[in-house]
């Protein structure tokens, strides 16, 4: 019995017949473009281009920007993603759809939406400027407005993926032994979407981190303010294609690290 039950579980993974050298192939795609970034940066040149004026204030801002963008996520999209799970209201799937739209939105386009709803004379702009003296465009502030735009919708999506699979049953039972919706959310459901909450953020992030067209469309590339290091590339490639290089690397390198950090934690086991 028990070698029979070996026997069917094997035969059950084993891959379908391709798919080894189809996945081999998507491997091979996604890697060897990361490869020929390592092997064609001038190594030599490197330290030079590092220690560039603005470098490592495109590389700070980059970061700085990203967390401040995925900080706002998570405050005001796992409210709405726990909202889209767990009630049902008129047009949630109008929300739901609005929600993912900027995934799929050239982030130009996004820049664009932005300015008109927050530049100086934008629906929300004109007024914050006259009512608080605020102004969003070309500004750090802008530059994480536009990144939380377009990477906002990862974390909204998983979390409420996440909080569909978990089900009601332990904020049910949490709530028949007394516990209030506040104390139930942040000691049975938080703790329990955690490994989620941590997947998204960390998609979030990476989206953040990468933003171009958005960001530069809303917040310009202004050095010390809104160049953060996908900008300070671009501008790099049309000019000193070494540096560029460089400069790739280096995002290549905080990316890969951090994500590998994440991924002990929060994809343990998978």
């Amino acid at each position: 019995m028990c070698r029979s039950m070996w026997r069917f579980r094997g035969v059950r993974r084993r891959a379908p017949l391709g798919f080894v050298p189809l996945a081999a192939l998507a491997v091979a795609f996604l890697a060897i473009p990361l490869i020929g970034l390592v092997l064609r940066t001038p190594w030599r040149n490197l330290p030079a281009d590092l220690g560039a004026p603005g470098v490592l204030t495109a590389l700070r801002l980059s970061l700085q920007c990203s967390v401040s963008a995925v900080a706002v996520s998570i405050v005001i999209g796992v409210p709405l993603a726990w909202l889209l799970a767990r009630v049902s209201f008129p047009g949630r799937n109008v929300v739901r759809a609005l929600v993912m739209l900027p995934m799929v939105l050239p982030p130009v386009v996004g820049g664009v939406a932005l300015l008109l709803a927050f530049g100086r004379h934008g629906l929300l702009g004109q007024w914050l400027e006259r009512a608080f003296g605020v102004t969003l465009p070309f500004s750090t502030a802008g530059a994480v407005m536009a990144e939380a735009f377009v990477a906002m919708p990862f974390l909204i999506v998983t979390v409420e993926a996440g909080l569909r699979a978990l089900g009601q049953r332990y904020e049910d039972a949490a709530a028949t032994l007394g516990a209030g919706r506040w104390v139930t959310f942040l000691r049975v459901t938080l703790p329990l979407i955690a490994p989620t909450l941590g997947a998204g953020a960390a998609l979030s992030w990476a989206r953040a981190l990468g933003e171009f067209g958005a960001t530069i469309t809303f917040a310009g590339n202004l050095p010390g303010s809104t160049q953060t290091m996908p900008l300070a590339v671009y501008l790099a490639l049309q000019s000193n294609p070494e540096a560029a290089m460089a400069l790739s690397l280096i995002m290549l390198v905080v990316s890969l690290s951090i994500l590998l950090a994440l991924r002990g934690r929060w994809f343990h086991g998978h």
